[in-house]
This record gives structure tokens, C-alpha cells and sequence, in this order.
């Protein structure tokens, strides 16, 4: 587990497209997907956090739900991607991609200086 989480206002701007990722590896249970992001080093991601999220992205058609029986205990509710929920991965994907490297440089400038011009020619 995570001893070192990130601030909230960061993980409000990407559990979602975190948690259409985590269900891009397949179908799985709230909880699941939980210690999975754990697991990826985003930390622990509490229940009453979690749930509005999937019920929004449900909502949305981003995914479906199945209730499961379970095995010697209550049954389950599946959360799966649906192809509108591919796509909506896709693009946020995409877009934090770009917004991250945009971030990196602004938090980072000496990564989009311009470097020196060489000659290729060494003295010496």
C-alpha cells in the first residue's frame, strides 16, 4: 500500500480516466479496482470516492454493470468498459499525455530550453 499519497485535487483530475484504465485490463469489483490503483501507486482510493465516480461513468455509458453471485458470500457488482468508454479512454488518455508533458515543462523549464549549438568539431 501507498504510504506516500498525492494530494487530492490531483487525483480528482485523474481517477477517472485512472479507473477506465484499470477496467480496460477487463471486467472487475469496486474493490478490486481500488487495490489496483494502489497496487499502480496512486493509492487508496476510498469507497465513497470510488462509487459516485463508477455511477457517473455508468451513467455516462462509459460502462456497464453486472451483479455476480459470489462464492460463499453476497454477490458482486461488475463494472465493464463499453466501446464508448474505450474511446472516452483514448481520448482523456491522450489529452493528460499532453497536458502532463505541457506541466513538466512549465514546473521543469530547463527541459525546454534550447541547448547550445554545437559544431560537432572538438579542440584539442
Amino acid at each position: 500500500m501507498s504510504t506516500d499519497p498525492w494530494p487530492g485535487e490531483w487525483l480528482r483530475g485523474v481517477l477517472d480516466v485512472c479507473v477506465l484504465a484499470v477496467l480496460a485490463e477487463g471486467s472487475t469489483y469496486g474493490y478490486a479496482i481500488t487495490a489496483r490503483l494502489d497496487e499502480l501507486g496512486l493509492g487508496a482510493v476510498k469507497g465513497g470516492t470510488l462509487y459516485p465516480l463508477l455511477a457517473r461513468l455508468e451513467q455516462a455509458e462509459l460502462v456497464t454493470t453486472q451483479w455476480q453471485p459470489g462464492v460463499g458470500g453476497p454477490g458482486r457488482k461488475y463494472f465493464a468498459l463499453t466501446a464508448a468508454g474505450r474511446a472516452e479512454l483514448e481520448r482523456r488518455g491522450a489529452a493528460w499525455r499532453s497536458f502532463a508533458a505541457l506541466t513538466s515543462d512549465i514546473v521543469d523549464p530547463a527541459r525546454t530550453q534550447p541547448r547550445p549549438a554545437t559544431t560537432g568539431r572538438t579542440d584539442r
